[in-house]
């Protein structure tokens, strides 16, 4: 039978080489996470640049041409186009907190954003009018009960 020295030393033993193995893994597992978040941080520079440069050259090339002579996917471009973000100032907030008023009310909602914010995130859908055959004033509010 063990003595409780030895029990002691065995379990120290045992533990040394799984919390080895466990830092190994959680110093691996950071790397990789910080690596990503560069990769991560780079792609979504390169699809604001993509989007970017479509916007400039929408009036001289249509993406299903650009599609032709890239062989890459229209919706690809589409999406590129569709999801890139314009640069704003930051607004100023007044004495009492609330977002100063703008004179311009032709840009959509501004979105807040943390200094985390840099994950990608699948773009959101753009605003489209709905073109539906039914006249919308021809319609009747259904009663819920």
């Amino acid at each position: 039978m063990a003595t409780t020295k030895e029990i002691e030393r065995r379990v120290a033993e045992a533990d040394s080489a799984r919390s080895a193995r466990r830092t190994a893994a959680a110093k691996r597992i950071g790397e990789l996470a910080q690596r990503r978040a560069a990769v991560a941080e780079q792609l979504d520079d390169i699809d604001r640049e993509l989007g970017d440069v479509l916007a400039t050259a929408r009036d001289v090339i249509g993406i299903d041409e650009l599609a032709r002579f890239t062989d890459l996917p229209a919706s690809d471009l589409t999406r590129w186009l569709e999801g890139r973000k314009t640069t704003r100032s930051k607004r100023k907030r007044s004495a009492a907190g609330a977002p100063a008023a703008k004179s311009d009310t032709s840009q959509g909602p501004i979105t807040a954003r943390t200094a985390t914010a840099r994950q990608a995130s699948t773009p959101a859908e753009p605003a489209v009018p709905h073109t539906d055959t039914v006249d919308a004033s021809a319609r009747v509010p259904a009663e819920v009960t």
